[in-house]
């Protein structure tokens, strides 16, 4: 009975999720120049985009924030942001929150990305390859604070965000060269 009795109170927590919506005015399906990736060959400016969310679900005491490219040829993909530890009470981060950590509330934690350093790195898709997908994804978190520091890969903060999710929600741009 307890098994059942969780279960549906999952079932009812990811229904309630589903008010749970991420938008960006800066993303419009096809990423810009700005949020390119300025080096291995990409000449962009290299800026996070704007990313505001609301129906977070009760029971949310902080939020994380990441970008990943599950088409990059490295078998794993490839992360272009992880942050996490921001405050319930934030509900969108400014173009630019990734490149310096002042646009980030206080406490927030920017970790490693497969760019090899925290902060946020643009789309640099190999060229020839078929346009690649960007998947912004905001996480409603059940702790205040994940216990990881900036130097945490991120692997390990997507083990992280996924044992103490409540509610996910995402959004998706796509570059190619």
């Amino acid at each position: 009975m307890k098994v059942l009795t969780g279960l549906l109170l999952l079932a009812a927590t990811w229904l309630y999720a589903g008010n749970f919506t991420l938008k960006s005015s800066d993303l419009q399906g096809q990423l810009t120049m700005k949020e390119v990736f300025n080096g291995f060959g990409c000449s962009g400016q290299n800026v996070s985009p704007s990313l505001n969310w609301e129906g977070a679900p009760d029971g949310t005491k902080s939020f994380a924030v990441t970008v990943y490219d599950p088409d990059a040829p490295t078998g794993s993909g490839w992360w272009h942001w992880v942050v996490f530890n921001l405050p319930a009470a934030v509900t969108s981060l400014p173009s630019g929150a990734g490149n310096d950590a002042k646009g980030l509330p206080k406490g927030a934690v920017q970790s490693m990305t497969s760019f090899g350093q925290a902060g946020f790195g643009g789309a640099c898709p190999p060229v020839g390859d078929r346009p690649h997908r960007y998947v912004f994804t905001v996480y409603a978190l059940d702790v205040a604070a994940l216990d990881l520091d900036a130097s945490a890969m991120p692997a390990l903060v997507g083990y992280m965000l996924n044992a103490h999710a409540i509610a996910k929600a995402s959004l998706m741009a796509y570059y190619g060269r």
